[in-house]
């Protein structure tokens, strides 16, 4: 069962571990998702839906560098760009206030 009340240091882990996918992609989420699995379940479940999302943006880049042979493959990525960058502020913005995100358009891989 995960917990009614986040601490603030777990808001505030959870917070970069959403918006450090904009840089560094599925690590950052990868390594809090490891740390915390066990012990902190709230945090386990913001990491592990942040990991899905960048594991689905960076199935993504794949995409698009493939299809850049068919010159497209440049507006899919600015296209991918802009959906991590939005969404990854808005998970920052409900973490922020205790609530738990749910990514739109994510391939659950890691359950």
């Amino acid at each position: 069962m995960i917990e009614a009340q986040p601490s603030n240091d777990d808001k505030t882990i959870a917070i970069l571990t959403h918006v450090s996918g904009i840089l560094f992609g599925f690590i950052v989420p990868l390594i809090v998702w490891l740390v915390s699995r066990e012990s902190k379940p709230w945090l386990a479940e913001e990491s592990k839906e942040a990991l899905n999302f960048q594991i689905t943006v960076a199935i993504g880049y794949i995409v698009s560098t493939a299809l850049i042979v068919v010159l497209v493959g440049a507006f899919t990525a600015l296209a991918v760009w802009a959906i991590n960058l939005v969404f990854c502020i808005i998970a920052a913005v409900k973490t922020s206030q205790g609530e738990q995100y749910r990514y739109p358009l994510t391939l659950r891989l890691i359950k």
